[in-house]
Parts: C-alpha cells; sequence; structure tokens
C-alpha cells in the first residue's frame, strides 16, 4: 500500500466537472485558445504588498520569484502561501499564473509566483541550465519559506513542466514531507518525458514543437552571451526535435542523453512515494502529453493523489464555460479550491 499520513490523505469532496464550449472541443483549439485568449490581471495591482525576491539555491545560482502578501496592520502576515511554478519556457508572468495568483489571493493566500531557473528575464542569475526534473530550486524556496519566513501553511501548484518538478519534488520528500507542505497540485504534469517528446514529434504537435524549440534556442544563445565558453552551441542548427535538443544540452545537466534524462527527470517513478495530498488534472484530449501513463497503476494506488482527467481541457488551458461565481479557467479554479479545502479556515 502506498503512503498516506493519517489526516494528510487528499482533501474529500467532488470537483466541479469541466465543461468545454462546443467550438473548443478539440485539444488543438483549446491549447491555442487558452495560449492567446485576452484576460485582465489588474487585481494584482492591488494586492497590499508586492515585492521581487531572490532565493540563492546553490552556489552560483539565484531565482527570483514576484510575491504578493496580505499585511496585517504589525507588518507581517499569518496566511497560507500558495507558490505557484510554470511550465517549459514560461515564466512568473506567464497568462495561467497571473490567473491563479489572482484566485489564490482573492481566496485568502499569499502567493509567490517563481521563475524557474534562468527564467523570466533571469538568465544572468546562473550559468546552469533548468530542467524538468530540476526540484533544487523548489525545495530551497519551499524550506526558506519555513525557515526564515515562518510560513506555516505552503500550497504548491505546478503547471507543465513546473508540475513534473512538483509531483517528483513531492516524491521525493516520501514519507516525511515537511509539515508545512500541505498540497500538491499538478496541471497538465509531463510525468514520462520519452512518451510526451516521442508524441510532441508527431506532424499535428508540429507548430508546439517548433515554438518550443525556437525559445530554448534564443535561451542558449543569451546563456552563451552570459556564461561564453560553457556551452557548444554548435548542435543547434540541426535540431529538429526536442528530442535532439535533449541529446545535446542536457549533457550540461548531467544525463547521459535524451533517454537518461527522461528516465530520471520523469516524476512518474515518485509517484507511489507521494504522502502530500495531491490532487492532478490532466485532459485526455492533450495534444503532446499522452494520457496512457495516468493509468499507471503507481498513480491509481496511492491514495493522497486525486487524478481528474476529463475529457477535453487542452494542454494547461482548460478553458471552459463561464459560471455565475467563477471565470472560465476551469483548471486554475479547482487548483484554489482544492488547496482552499485543505487549508480550512479561510
Amino acid at each position: 500500500m502506498s503512503p498516506t499520513n493519517g489526516n494528510r490523505s487528499v482533501s474529500p469532496g467532488r470537483f466541479r466537472p469541466f465543461q468545454a464550449p462546443w467550438v473548443l472541443r478539440s485539444g488543438h483549439a483549446m491549447t491555442i485558445l487558452g495560449t492567446i485568449r485576452p484576460r485582465n490581471f489588474s487585481e494584482l495591482e492591488r494586492t497590499d504588498r508586492t515585492v521581487r525576491r531572490e532565493f540563492a539555491t546553490e552556489p552560483g545560482t539565484r531565482v527570483v520569484a514576484i510575491e504578493h502578501r496580505h499585511i496585517k496592520q504589525d507588518g507581517k502576515s499569518d496566511r497560507p502561501l500558495m507558490l505557484i511554478v510554470h511550465g517549459l519556457e514560461g515564466s512568473a508572468s506567464s497568462s495561467y499564473m497571473l490567473g491563479t495568483a489572482i484566485k489564490a489571493w482573492q481566496a485568502g493566500f499569499d502567493v509567490l509566483r517563481l521563475n524557474v531557473r534562468g527564467c523570466g528575464g533571469t538568465s544572468h542569475l546562473s550559468p546552469r541550465l533548468y530542467h524538468s526534473g530540476l526540484t533544487i530550486d523548489l525545495d530551497h524556496v519551499i524550506r526558506e519559506l519555513i525557515e526564515v519566513d515562518r510560513v506555516r501553511r505552503i500550497f504548491l501548484v505546478g503547471f507543465s513542466m513546473g508540475a513534473n518538478q512538483s509531483l517528483k519534488l513531492a516524491g521525493e520528500f516520501g514519507a516525511a514531507p515537511p509539515p508545512e507542505l500541505r498540497g500538491v497540485c499538478a496541471i497538465s504534469p509531463p510525468i514520462d518525458l520519452e512518451s510526451c517528446s516521442r508524441s510532441i514529434q508527431q506532424p499535428g504537435n508540429r507548430i508546439y514543437e517548433a515554438r518550443f524549440i525556437r525559445s530554448l534556442a534564443r535561451t542558449m544563445r543569451e546563456k552563451d552571451r552570459l556564461f561564453p565558453g560553457i556551452y557548444d552551441l554548435r548542435p543547434l542548427d540541426g535540431i529538429r526535435h526536442l528530442w535532439d535538443w535533449d541529446d545535446n544540452f542536457q549533457t550540461y545537466n548531467g544525463f547521459r542523453n535524451a533517454l537518461d534524462y527522461y528516465a530520471r527527470a520523469s516524476s512518474i517513478g515518485y509517484l507511489e512515494a507521494i504522502s502530500i495530498p495531491t490532487l492532478i488534472i490532466h485532459a485526455k484530449d492533450d495534444p503532446f502529453i499522452p494520457f496512457e501513463p495516468f493509468t499507471d497503476p503507481r498513480l491509481g494506488a496511492n491514495r493522497s493523489i486525486e487524478l481528474i482527467s476529463p475529457e477535453q481541457g487542452g494542454h494547461v488551458a482548460f478553458c471552459g464555460i463561464g459560471q455565475p461565481d467563477e471565470d472560465r479557467a476551469w483548471a486554475e479554479n479547482r487548483a484554489v479550491e482544492f488547496c482552499r479545502r485543505l487549508a480550512g479556515d479561510l
């Protein structure tokens, strides 16, 4: 039996099901709309305190987060905190990061929007590259929030790559996670990186793969400008697939090749060890993250994990039919609802 920890089981109760508008009942249409649809994030400008924070996570490396706090008269905050992590080549300013932050703030949470190492204009803060299995930075940020800020209730919400990192870290904690880490929510996580890398090579997914490759190439050229001589950029011109990129550049992260990276960085092998209440949201029509890995017995057997897998939703998008009491960003609303149930007294 997989580990659970008494009252740390998944929050009970049903969640509002996802309803896709009939014009968006295609994973591709949903995914693309989720990226380009206009949204208003002005609510974040009205938070009590918004600051840019840097965390020194290992020698020569700092990561940046944008923090929003509710401040009492004594200048302190005793609210639970939601730590939000973005996807591949995203940033703290990605639309789903801002949308989730607003909802969490309105629900009573303090919020930390984390830029993954080197992202969001922070390439100069580390010569090293990020990757989908990198948990060192997340671990350090959580421990600093606990030990320095004295935050007593932390909720981790990850999207796509950030969701894989979050699940992997939860599994690495195993049966003894920090008691302050009360819950994890993973939206569209690539839990099996090899199957995702193969899937995104399909002709119908070329638009996504080409976009990632262009962005990663820009990232590498910027890294080479800032830290000349560390990386050999000659393979860039021959890269046609993300698999090629991983084969050439994950070696700088200590992996032998793409297959070694996929095997060691995927969260699927860590799921059975998770003892933190965890919600995974993944659409069956996600264009480039296959659903088959989510049927793995290690996921189904762990009572600390709840999987919601609607037929539609695309990748991260989940743009649903509007409701009187919430906007169309269904997965963002479910993430906040899940954390709010676990927080209890908001």
